[in-house]
């Protein structure tokens, strides 16, 4: 371990303003990644991380305001005590980008270990995993394996019980690493080799490890009592694989499973057994061989106590895998051998059948591999309940002691492909397993909520709240007297429109909160009777309130309320596109304004055993800084950082909201974003940006980074207006509604007198990429157009496959974002009149179109079909493939690359500077020289 002291670096950035925004800068501007707040709120420890370059991490004591910098430093935990912060220092951008593949592979973690009293620093090299006790005293550091080669070492039989294992490669989950054990308090460590596997008690008491080495024939289950470091070898063996553990959370019970190590592992069958620590005695509550009803372990059984030790969770199967390999050819007669020959065949079958298409079910192939079936062992009477099988496959976890919700998508599995994603939920009793369903076809994102003691249900279902009151198998609509809608007002999908979701409950199962657009209503799960927490003030003022910043003091229980108990609220104002706080009290109508600024707030963190808060600030001209502040008074907040100061450094510009009537006569909002020095009564050229509604950005610090986006600050910076019209569409006719919505918001931008009518530039990217795409084909309003993997013909997509799940794409234009509402078969006309491919003849704006050529959403042929529809049409086209490229980019160089082209091609159209040579003349095709 490596000690030293560091001292906060400053910034360096220059007094006064530059007059100029660079690509360097964005390159530089360092952004917030991540923030932790202690339990009692006493320390902030946050990273901070530019575009290109390298994290690093500080330390604040928020007493006295002295900080301490980490070098690298990223994604911080602070110890429950407050006593010790923790950073990952991932390897630096100079050596990951100087090393071959070979070598980046040879790159580790770090991780750095600050002493928050005296600012003290250990570094521990090459690790995987680390974790603070319970209680924080005690850090567990484990490594990565230093041998790699170690895998491929043959085992070698010994005597006696060893004598069974063969001579054959030890898989590499089978590998142990070593592990350190720190106690922080007088920095003594324990070091551990070969260990698979670790679980601490939630008392901080005990540690227990697995410990595996097949070459030397060593299994061993080892408990640590923590103060002394004695350690005790509760299993010792020479042929069983030490897997899962699990430690309850008082210590009471140890739960682990072992296999024969001889075995391939995905076809290890596991035993379980249960060691009572006070009594020294061993439970074995299921050997390696199935059950009475054919359930077995395997290397994914993961084990689970209760909160309160009664009762153990842990997976199984009904059977186990087998490994399939691909028969090698080894001599003349393998050549003609049909068997053999076929059995190298490369092919998927497609079934008309199948629950899901094979590209989805292989994109799930892992997942299910590793797919367990909840069962659960009562404790002391040692039952065991299987929860979960291949019909209701999905039981949520938690800590009731009666009912669990489980859920299923098996029957609806096929008709994902079209018409969305649905579940079947029950709840199932742990004593039995017995099921009693409640929803039926559900939409996956409706999800129910167990009531905390688990006497209630609550559930929206087609614009109604309902509550199920589990022992009386009643269900009472909550809503039935109240004319206030609780479906989605905006929802313009051609699907039902989703509820607002449910906020906390309230102790003893004696009530629950749930949201409206605007309100908050408390319902009496026995009176069944509601009133409005927020007294009306949200729809009148139009103010969406939302419950923020609950204690959760033991994360394994969800935060209750209690009567009388003060709430914060956040509202967020659709007038003004401003967040602020509020005060609320279960149990009484009414809000009181806190803090009220023309800013968005985000809550970040709540400490979880003090009435401290962890938010950020923030405008398009004000960057997100910390803030903390009591709970109850978030407008004394003090500001913890200032990494503002990197944009005061900069040229910037100001957003304001723009509102004007579309067509149809409804009320529209969209951000207008001035340059720095904007002269009223100058006409400016503009790039319009949007997707579907924008306005709620009018506070939003504008993302400071190189991607596949513009970035608003360096437009602005440039002499730019940017403007983010909302978008309101029609089922049926997505295009057309679009276009209709984006003329009216440029009328208005023009009618203003910001906007040059002869110089808007349109971008979009995926979707808005598909309506940049079919507005170039219905309107000329736009000098030229940038559309990043659009869709440009509806008849062809609809078919297509998102390759990063596998998925058909025919339920996003029957159900979803596309908004056709039918089928292809159904409604063709529908697919032609809202493809852009079939109008290119009409398109008098310049356009690029950028694709990644192994786009993972939308099919990256759906660039090419637009290109040689307009290349074919003699329109003005350039399409740019970037290899090897997703949805979004993700290699810098192409971000780059994509960035500097597209503000090329604005400034060219938009801004009269002379064209690049490739907007002219194109590139052409060249291959690199191989690297000696």
């Amino acid at each position: 371990m490596l000690a030293a002291m560091l001292t906060l670096p400053s910034f360096g950035y220059a007094a006064n303003s530059k007059a100029d925004l660079t690509l360097q800068d964005i390159m530089h501007f360092e952004q917030i990644t991540a923030q932790s707040l202690d339990p009692q709120g006493k320390v902030l420890a946050y990273s901070a991380k530019p575009d290109r370059g390298d994290s690093r991490g500080v330390v604040k004591i928020l007493s006295s305001g002295k900080e301490y910098a980490v070098a690298g430093g990223s994604e911080p935990v602070i110890s429950n005590d407050g006593a010790y912060s923790a950073f990952w220092v991932k390897p630096s951008l100079l050596d990951t980008e100087k090393a071959s593949k070979a070598e980046r592979k040879k790159l580790k973690n770090n991780l750095t270990l600050v002493n928050n009293q005296t600012g003290e620093q250990q570094t521990f090299t090459r690790v995987k995993e680390f974790a603070f006790s319970e209680s924080g005293q005690y850090l567990l550091v484990w490594h990565e394996s230093e041998d790699a080669k170690k895998a491929e070492k043959p085992q070698e039989k010994e005597a006696g019980e060893a004598a069974e294992i063969d001579a054959k490669k030890t898989d590499k989950a089978d590998l142990g690493s070593s592990l350190a054990v720190v106690n922080l308090a007088n920095n003594k460590q324990q070091n551990f080799a070969d260990i698979t596997a670790w679980h601490w008690s939630y008392d901080s008491r005990y540690l227990a490890l697995a410990q595996n080495n097949s070459d030397a024939a060593l299994h061993k289950l080892l408990l640590i009592r923590l103060d002394s470091f004695n350690q005790a070898e509760l299993v010792n063996s020479k042929t069983q694989q030490i897997g899962n553990l699990a430690l309850s959370r008082k210590g009471e019970y140890l739960a682990y499973t072992a296999g024969n190590a001889a075995t391939e592992l995905n076809e290890r069958a596991y035993q379980l057994s249960l060691y009572d620590l006070a009594s020294g005695k061993f439970q074995r509550i299921q050997d390696a061989s199935a059950d009475k009803d054919g359930w077995l372990l395997n290397r994914y059984a993961t084990l689970t106590f209760s909160a309160d030790g009664e009762r153990l969770f842990f997976g199984r199967v009904p059977q186990l895998s087998h490994s399939f390999t691909i028969p090698k050819i080894k001599q003349q007669d393998d050549l003609y051998n049909e068997t053999l020959v076929t059995e190298q065949r490369g092919l998927h079958i497609w079934h008309g059948d199948d629950p899901l298409i094979k590209p989805n079910e292989i994109n799930h192939y892992k997942q299910e591999v590793k797919r367990t079936y909840l069962a659960v062992l009562h404790v002391k009477s040692g039952s065991v309940v299987q929860l979960a099988d291949t019909k209701v496959p999905d039981v949520a976890l938690s800590q009731q002691h009666r009912f669990l919700l489980a859920s299923s998508d098996v029957p609806y599995q096929k008709m994902i492909t079209w018409a969305g994603f649905f579940r079947d939920w029950y709840l199932v009793d742990l004593n039995t397993g017995n099921r009693q369903q409640v929803l039926v076809q559900q939409p996956e994102a409706s999800k129910p909520t167990l009531s905390p003691n688990g006497q209630f249900v609550a559930y929206y279902q087609q614009g109604n709240i309902f509550l199920y009151d589990i022992a009386n198998h009643h269900k009472t609509q909550l809503n039935s007297t109240i004319k206030t809608p609780f479906a989605d007002e905006d929802h313009d999908y051609p699907s039902p429109a989703p509820g607002y979701g449910f906020g906390p409950w309230l102790a003893d199962d004696d009530g629950i909160l749930v949201y409206d657009k605007y309100d908050i209503w408390q319902f009496d799960t026995r009176s069944h009777q509601g009133f409005m927490l927020t007294a009306g003030a949200g729809r009148k003022q139009r103010v969406r309130f939302r419950v923020e910043a609950l204690a959760q003091p033991d994360k394994a229980f969800e935060p209750t309320l209690s009567d009388k108990q003060p709430l914060l609220l956040q509202g967020y104002s659709e007038v003004t596109k401003a967040d602020g706080f509020y005060a609320a009290k279960v149990g009484t109508a009414g809000v009181k304004p806190l803090l009220n600024k023309d800013e968005k707030l985000s809550v970040l963190a709540r400490a979880s055993h003090s009435d401290k808060l962890l938010f950020s600030q923030q405008r398009y001209d004000l960057f997100p800084d910390l803030y903390t502040a009591n709970v109850t008074q978030p407008q004394k907040a003090v500001k913890q950082t200032d990494l503002d100061k990197q944009r005061r450094a900069l040229p910037w510009g100001k957003a304001e909201l723009l509102h004007w009537r579309d067509g149809d006569g409804r009320n529209m909002d969209g951000v207008v974003i001035k340059p720095a020095n904007y002269q009223p009564g100058k006409k400016y050229p503009v790039m319009v940006y949007y997707y579907r509604f924008m306005s709620q950005r009018l506070h939003a610090f504008p993302d400071m980074k190189i991607n596949h986006r513009p970035n608003f600050a360096w437009y602005a910076a440039d002499d730019y207006v940017i403007f983010l019209p909302d978008i309101r569409f029609e089922v049926g006719y997505p295009g057309i509604s679009s276009v209709k919505a984006l003329t009216s918001a440029v009328n208005k931008l023009i009618d203003s007198g910001i906007a040059d009518p002869k110089r808007i530039g349109l971008q979009g990217h995926s979707w808005s990429g598909y309506q940049t795409a079919f507005a170039v084909t219905q309107t000329n309003m736009f000098a030229a157009a940038v559309a990043g993997a659009p869709v440009s013909n509806m008849t062809s997509a609809y078919s297509g496959i998102r390759l990063g799940s596998g998925l058909a794409r025919q339920f996003q234009y029957e159900t979803g974002q596309s908004r056709i509402g039918e089928s292809l078969m159904d409604a063709p006309q529908k697919y032609i009149e809202n493809s852009p491919v079939f109008y290119v003849d009409r398109v008098q704006t310049p356009l690029l179109i950028m694709f990644g050529d192994r786009d993972d959403a939308v099919p990256y042929e759906q660039g090419i079909e637009l290109y040689l529809a307009m290349r074919r049409a003699g329109k003005d086209v350039i399409m740019l493939q970037y290899e090897d490229e997703p949805h979004h980019l993700k290699k810098y160089p192409n971000k780059l690359d994509y960035t500097i082209r597209m503000k090329q091609y604005f400034d060219h159209y938009l801004q009269g500077k002379p064209a690049a040579k490739w907007i002219t003349d194109g590139e052409a095709y060249r291959e690199p020289s191989k690297a000696d």
